[in-house]
């Protein structure tokens, strides 16, 4: 079974548990009383994200553990804001997706058995997603440490790119011409 059947089977099967949960709520509304919505309503949306990752698990489906790790990851946003009740942070919290795009990356390289490959192309997005959470932050209410250590993103990134110019080159590998064909 190719991997989009398997993604496309996870996904209607994470969608009739959850609606079964929530039909099965209204009927038994003691079922409804275990998770108190109101209040921890966030870990249903962590919830679905972990779902997705042990569906990316049973299915062998490892692309799903990209949008598993930004529904959890956005799942986690809710909850801090949902239990301090500082909803500003998403003025600057949104910058954390990329972030949550290049852990599903690295899992989704893990799962395949690839982990370094995978920890190759996801530390972009999460240090990038990490450099925006700290510039967003701390001109946007973030926490205090933030509007007082940003020079030193910027330094950290002029860091990054002089030793990115110093290094050097790799040889390319020298292409033999290509050979004409004479017609005699």
């Amino acid at each position: 079974m190719d991997t989009e059947r398997r993604s496309n089977i996870a996904l209607g099967l994470v969608l009739v548990l959850v609606g079964g949960w929530f039909l099965a709520s209204q009927f038994y509304p003691q079922l409804a009383d275990l998770i108190p919505l109101e209040y921890q309503w966030p870990w249903w949306v962590i919830g679905v994200g972990l779902l997705f990752l042990i569906m990316a698990l049973v299915l062998r489906a490892p692309g799903m553990a990209v949008p598993a790790s930004i529904i959890a990851g956005i799942g986690a946003i809710l909850y801090y804001q949902n239990s301090t009740s500082d909803w500003d942070s998403w003025a600057y919290a949104w910058a954390l997706i990329p972030g949550f795009a290049g852990v599903g990356v690295v899992l989704m390289g893990l799962f395949q058995g690839r982990f370094l490959h995978g920890l190759k192309e996801g530390i972009g997005a999460i240090l990038f997603s990490l450099f925006m959470f700290g510039l967003f932050g701390a001109f946007l209410g973030g926490p205090a440490i933030l509007s007082q250590l940003w020079p030193i993103l910027l330094i950290g990134v002029g860091v990054w790119i002089l030793l990115s110019g110093m290094r050097k080159p790799r040889r390319q590998p020298v292409e033999e011409p290509a050979k004409e064909i004479v017609d005699s």
